[in-house]
């Protein structure tokens, strides 16, 4: 059931304090939507991204690399959603400046997960030992 282990980001709740916010089954679907939801699947975790405009594909998979693609990717105080493989862990928005910072946080919340950011309509793809994809969200 979707929620059911907010234990799992407890750590980067605790971090970012009152700047996060736990999404709702409602707004997790709502924000999935109009950004995972608008792709393929590949198995069980993974998007298709044939058909949409990918930015950036990278082989690193470390926290390093998640700031640097959020600093190139994201607007000024643009809101973020993140998105994690297992749905019994919440989905989580909060200003993607904060992503970057808790980087580390954030990866080590699940193996996969998605960031998007939602004033530029970009994803962020993150898949542990194979790196992240950035690209547009289809329309």
């Amino acid at each position: 059931m979707y929620g059911t282990h907010p234990e799992e980001i407890a750590a980067l709740l605790e971090a970012v304090g009152d700047a996060a916010m736990v999404l709702s089954f409602r707004e997790d679907r709502a924000f999935a939507a109009l950004s995972v939801g608008r792709f393929g699947a590949v198995g069980s975790a993974r998007l298709d991204w044939a058909g949409a405009e990918v930015i950036e594909r990278c082989e690193s998979f470390d926290a390093d690399e998640l700031r640097r693609l959020v600093a190139s990717c994201a607007r000024t105080d643009e809101l973020a959603v993140v998105f994690w493989s297992n749905l019994a862990v919440p989905s989580v928005a909060l200003p993607a400046a904060l992503v970057a910072v808790q980087a580390e946080a954030v990866l080590a919340c699940s193996p996969e997960c998605w960031i998007y950011l939602v004033d530029s309509g970009v994803l962020i793809e993150f898949q542990d030992g194979e790196g992240f994809t950035a690209g547009r969200v289809p329309h």
